[in-house]
């Protein structure tokens, strides 16, 4: 039970972190956003380990954290490039569902088949994540955009190797010295980015509040990720952390006004349906 609450609580940080990164990504563009946001989340998690007596990871720990960052962040930067393409409708489910799909494969494979309602509540979830990432037409787009697959697809290859990748690191324990080595590694690879690039570091001190509160929101995601997964299984874990673009549409339908469809609402009570399944 623990780990179906830490990975619901997971969707909902990384949920909002989505959207506080929307919000931010507008101001200061998506890579100098997501710079920033890791670089004030690893001060944030030195500030706690000045008051958590956690034991550095070994080395081999310390080494999937590092390449968890850097595929998590490879998955990030081209999924915004993606969009950057006008290929929202099609970038975000994709990309979701393969980050949901690929823990599952190695979970059933490490951990065995889980029982006939947790399957159940897979398929549930992955539907969720699907059509709460659609607009009214969301699904005749992404038909239409067949051929557009492979950036989205990456980039939820990368999302899902962050996900077995951290699973692996944090399996001994512990949890905040295992996120400022994934940060590092996501870190080197932005600089790289920026410095290759040449793109521009400078950022309007007024966009400091939210890009601190996208930080810290994607701290507690990956946080109860990693709870999520020493409580319990990895694919369990990873499906209800996945269901992270429910609780952005959420905010988006609260404090934006925006308008949920059809599509989203079934998505919505699919989700529902899946955490009733997975708790089974």
């Amino acid at each position: 039970m623990l780990s179906i609450i830490f990975g619901l609580l997971s969707a909902l940080s990384w949920g909002a972190g989505d959207f506080t990164g929307g919000l931010a990504a507008r101001k200061v563009g998506a890579y100098r956003s997501v710079f920033y946001a890791e670089v004030i989340g690893v001060v944030f998690l030195f500030l706690v380990l000045a008051f958590v007596n956690e034991p550095i990871p070994d080395r081999r720990a310390q080494i999937f954290a590092l390449l968890a960052g850097a595929l998590g962040t490879i998955g990030l930067m081209l999924l915004y490039h993606s969009m950057t393409l006008g290929l929202m409708s099609v970038a975000a489910p994709v990309s979701a569902l393969l980050a949901a799909v690929l823990p599952v494969l190695v979970g059933i494979f490490t951990e065995g088949i889980p029982g006939i309602p947790t399957l159940i509540g897979f398929g549930f979830a992955l539907f969720a994540v699907w059509m709460v990432s659609q607009s009214e037409g969301g699904v005749k787009d992404i038909l239409s955009h067949l051929s557009d697959l492979k950036l989205p697809l990456l980039a939820g290859i990368g999302f899902g190797f962050y996900f077995v990748l951290m699973h692996q690191a944090a399996r001994d324990g512990g949890a905040v010295w295992h996120m400022v080595f994934s940060r590092t590694g996501g870190m080197a690879l932005i600089v790289t980015y920026l410095l290759v690039t040449r793109s521009s570091w400078k950022i309007e001190p007024s966009s400091l509040p939210i890009i601190s509160l996208n930080g810290i929101l994607d701290l507690g995601g990956n946080f109860f990720f990693i709870l999520a997964g020493q409580a319990g299984r990895l694919d369990v874990a990873s499906v209800l952390s996945s269901l992270f673009p429910g609780a952005t549409v959420i905010l988006a339908w609260i404090f934006l006004k925006e308008r949920l469809s059809r599509n989203q609402w079934v998505g919505v009570f699919c989700a529902l349906i899946a955490i009733v399944l997975l708790t089974l």
